[in-house]
């Protein structure tokens, strides 16, 4: 049987086997010294007791240590269970070696020779608890040894008789006692350190484990997460698309509030899936925050762009101040935290409205969000982080969402280290604080789908363009974008492949009928990447010609990879009001739209 793996053996094997180890270390030199030491002190007791039992005894001692020296080896490689046996060799040996020493005793314990006598009596004494430090690791060993000889000592000095004799072993007895006790409990204390520590190390191996496993789950879950992102984005991106459509050649009839209706679950349902795979990222560790000099203006301004028409249809006050200040953070996640919060107080405020203000305090920037909403209750304080918690929903009511915005804002602020507070007062209103770093040194301007910004070269129209090239590999979002642009009346060239969308470039330049957009989904057939495949066409067909992706891949490396290239990208499942927002802010103006707008 071969050894087993220490962490398969049972911990009682693996204590002994490391007993017998340190023994062993030990045991050659233990016997060698005694060999050594017995020539000494028999040559010594000879000269003083010059007798042939003086010599037999000598010599029997020597030839047992030497017989015990030649014993086979133990080796680590010897099986686990094989322990025992062993342990029991080494007890074997040990009480025969104390034995021996006992017989001493009853040869050099002589009448009148009360001097050799104190010698023997030092010599066990010294002898004896030197075994306890040896042969500690075996409690039958030392207890058999120690008895054997410091027993038979007692004896022979009781057999002597006299006064002298009797204080020598009673002083004999005490010794025994204390040996015993201090062996017994080092014994205890090393075989308890060794269980501690075997204890610690299978602990140790299955936290490992359980460090692995979370690790693979991890793994796992991010790929899911990276799958699930893209695969129900895609027939969600294509539903709301033929929905918008729908929608828009249904206006004015009867049958467009039922396609209304639709667009409204759609859209419902694109939010619940973007806020449930946002949970899930951040959780999976795949949010990474990049901090860098953010300017609070521009996302203030996006902000008031999306909310403010929510906030006009309920009938409330939406007032958004401009800040000037830049701050430590990142582009990304910190607009994600704001929106969060205005949609919340949204949704719980019936009159009035909320107010969003930025303003300096020492080396930090407070972001406030203020409603006069309903208020939130102190007992439910803590509870509204907490995911699908909503203060006064207990039919869940979609309208006012999943309840998982809050449990976002205090994700991200744990992530980006941007502390966040809560004041409330039923039925008056509540107060979130965000604290942020300032950033004296701000950075350049970043470019961001959700922000509304023009160049020196570059003017924004409120009409749409005249002609788009869109790139998708997906026939049904061709056929959904078609349709839908073309409610707008935009002529839309939709393509599949790079090479279609060459020759459809091709065409149109030598027609003289540039296009003014181009739109290309981040993912393509074959694992071709989007914004690689759209700058390449505006490189060799039109420099200047504005690019726009459509990505169902949401990660901060993906964002962060296109925000470099500085392009626009605006991510699925699009929302029609969104996707037309967009098209008419970054499209170039047709021949037409300037015209007009020079008259």
């Amino acid at each position: 049987m071969g050894t087993l793996p220490p962490s398969s053996a049972p911990l009682s094997e693996r204590v002994l086997r490391e007993q017998i180890a340190a023994f062993l270390l030990i045991f050659n030199t233990i016997f060698r010294s005694r060999m050594v030491f017995v020539l000494v002190i028999g040559g010594i007791m000879y000269a003083e007791l010059p007798r042939l039992s003086v010599i037999v005894y000598t010599a029997a001692h020597f030839l047992i240590s030497l017989v015990t020296l030649q014993i086979p080896r133990w080796m680590r490689a010897v099986p686990y269970a094989d322990g025992a046996r062993w342990a029991r060799v080494i007890t074997a040996c040990i009480v025969v070696a104390g034995v021996a020493d006992g017989v001493a005793p009853w040869i050099f314990v002589q009448p009148g020779h009360l001097p050799l006598t104190a010698v023997l009596i030092v010599v066990m004494m010294a002898n004896c608890a030197r075994a306890v430090q040896s042969i500690r690791p075996f409690k039958v060993a030392l207890v058999g040894y120690v008895l054997a000889s410091m027993l038979s000592l007692i004896a022979a000095l009781i057999h002597e008789g006299g006064t002298y004799y009797y204080f020598l072993a009673a002083f004999a007895a005490v010794h025994l006692a204390m040996l015993l006790r201090a062996g017994m409990h080092e014994t205890d204390q090393l075989a308890e350190a060794l269980t501690l520590r075997f204890e610690n190390e299978a602990l140790a191996a299955r936290l490992q484990e359980q460090v692995q496993e979370t690790e693979r789950a991890s793994l796992e879950k991010t790929r899911f997460l990276t799958a699930a992102s893209h695969d129900l984005r895609q027939p969600l991106h294509a539903i709301s698309l033929f929905g918008a459509a729908l929608e828009n050649q249904l206006d004015g009839r009867a049958e467009g509030a039922n396609a209304h209706r639709l667009m409204q679950a759609v859209n419902a349902l694109g939010h619940s899936l973007e806020t449930m795979l946002d949970i899930s990222r951040i959780d999976a560790g795949v949010v990474q925050p990049t901090l860098q000099s953010v300017p609070l203006d521009p996302i203030l301004r996006s902000l008031d762009d999306v909310f403010g028409a929510l906030a006009e249809q309920r009938s409330l006050q939406l007032r958004i101040r401009a800040s000037g200040l830049h701050v430590h953070s990142d582009p990304q996640l910190l607009p994600r935290m704001l929106s969060n919060l205005i949609d919340n107080a949204l949704k719980y405020t019936t009159r009035g409205g909320v107010i969003v203000a930025a303003r300096a305090r020492g080396h930090r920037v407070w972001i406030d969000v203020r409603d006069t909403g309903v208020g939130i209750p102190p007992d439910q304080r803590e509870r509204i982080f907490d995911e699908f918690y909503q203060v006064g929903n207990p039919g869940r009511d979609r309208s006012l969402g999943l309840g998982v915005g809050l449990s976002i804002v205090r994700r991200l602020s744990k992530l980006l280290a941007h502390p966040i507070e809560m004041h409330s007062i039923p039925d008056g209103g509540t107060l979130f604080r965000i604290s942020l770093p300032l950033d004296a040194k701000p950075a350049g301007k970043l470019l961001d789908a959700a922000s509304t910004h023009s160049t020196g070269n570059t003017a924004i129209l409120k009409g749409m363009p005249r002609r788009v090239l869109l790139l998708d590999d997906e026939a049904d979002i061709r056929r959904a974008m078609t349709v839908l642009l073309g409610t707008w009346g935009v002529h839309l060239t939709a393509v599949g492949s790079q090479s279609e969308a060459e020759k459809a470039m091709q065409s149109a330049n030598a027609a003289g009928e540039c296009f003014d957009l181009l739109i290309c989904d981040y993912r393509l057939s074959e694992e071709a990447n989007g914004a690689v495949v759209g700058l390449r066409l505006r490189e060799r067909f039109d420099k200047e010609l504005p690019l726009l992706l459509i990505s169902g891949e949401t990660g901060p490396d993906r964002l962060k990879q296109v925000q470099a290239l500085g392009i626009a990208m605006i991510a699925k499942p699009v929302e029609a009001t969104a996707l037309r927002h967009i098209i008419s802010v970054i499209s170039r103006p047709s021949a037409a739209q300037l015209a007009a707008s020079h008259p």
